[in-house]
């Protein structure tokens, strides 16, 4: 094994999966460090779920390598079995069953692992402990979704899409419990089609849309990649509007996109778009309804690339 290997907790190369005409994931490689939480981003139907449960042994690939932690499926499933955790999209747990019983539960099958008042203490359900899971919130099962994943104290754990549906308070206490174990060095792969739970949570991340990787970078790197300081964005009330041209021969605008009548804007220079902004739209008589300004973030990166917003599917 090299040494590039050994720092490698999962290494994806060529990585093709169909199911009968439809190519879900189209030759896409993935290198994840040891200790990192590296992000698979896209919307959904754009091959995120399928990697993962490659990569998790549920599906067999059509193509390609898969390597975790240096094994692979067809000559290590026994070891590797016992150095995962594994949180499904959607897990279904026996509602009758305590939170307590059902984590000892999943402790029961590792020869090794966590302490199971430990794991409950980590996930923050000691007030639930004794209640049954069918009484828990959908946060609660969540985070006893995780709990499950982590008893074996796996080496490399798989988060898929584990905020989906959840209301915000209940996303921010599975995203401080994703910080509790970057603390502990464990390595996290997180798919999710939120694009700021990825730049709060991941080291690293890939933008997956139609089965191929589009860009892999910190989130700062990608976000920079625009290079626009500031996102402006407006519209105009129906009639006779300014066109793609017009936005585009604005001061410190460098790309312009429209989407629902909503204009948004690249810049790199705010203070001098703006004014010009309001000056040509009242040169056209234009009507401004809406006008905001934001920092540039990874989905105004995905749409840079795609020229589709990430809730528009694949």
């Amino acid at each position: 094994m090299s040494s590039t290997t050994g720092t490698l907790a999962l290494e994806v190369r060529g990585l093709i999966k169909r199911y009968g005409s439809v190519t879900a994931v189209d030759g896409l490689d993935l290198l994840v460090t040891r200790g990192e939480c590296f992000g698979l981003l896209g919307p959904n139907g754009a091959g995120k779920t399928t990697t993962i449960e490659v990569c998790e042994g549920l599906l067999e690939p059509d193509g390609g390598e898969v390597k975790i932690l240096g094994l692979d499926w067809r000559h290590d499933e026994t070891t590797l079995r016992q150095r995962l955790g594994i949180q499904l999209q959607e897990t279904q747990l026996a509602e009758k069953v305590t939170v307590e019983e059902t984590i000892r539960l999943f402790r029961s099958f590792y020869p090794s692992g966590r302490d199971v008042d430990e794991v409950i203490a980590l996930v923050q359900l000691e007030e639930k402990r004794k209640a049954r899971v069918g009484t828990l919130s959908g946060g609660q099962k969540q985070r006893l979704s995780v709990a499950c994943a982590l008893v074996g104290d796996p080496d490399l754990i798989f988060l898929d899409e584990p905020t989906t549906g959840l209301d915000p308070q209940s996303r921010r206490q599975l995203w401080d419990l994703v910080d509790r174990l970057k603390t502990l060095g464990r390595t996290i792969l997180l798919t999710t089609h939120y694009m700021d739970e990825a730049e709060r949570l991941c080291d690293r991340v890939a933008i997956v849309d139609r089965g191929k990787v589009i860009a892999l970078g910190t989130p700062r790197e990608l976000i920079r990649s625009l290079g626009a300081e500031q996102m402006v964005e407006c519209a105009v009330a129906p009639g006779d509007g300014p066109g793609a041209e017009d936005f585009r021969a604005l001061p410190g605008v460098i790309g312009a996109r429209v989407d629902a009548s909503v204009w948004s804007l690249q810049v790199n220079a705010a203070h001098e778009t703006i004014p010009a902004l309001l000056q040509m739209l009242g040169a056209r008589g234009a009507t401004l309804t809406e006008l905001r300004t934001h920092s540039p973030t990874l989905e105004d990166v995905f749409v840079s690339l795609t020229g589709r917003q990430l809730r528009e599917g694949a």
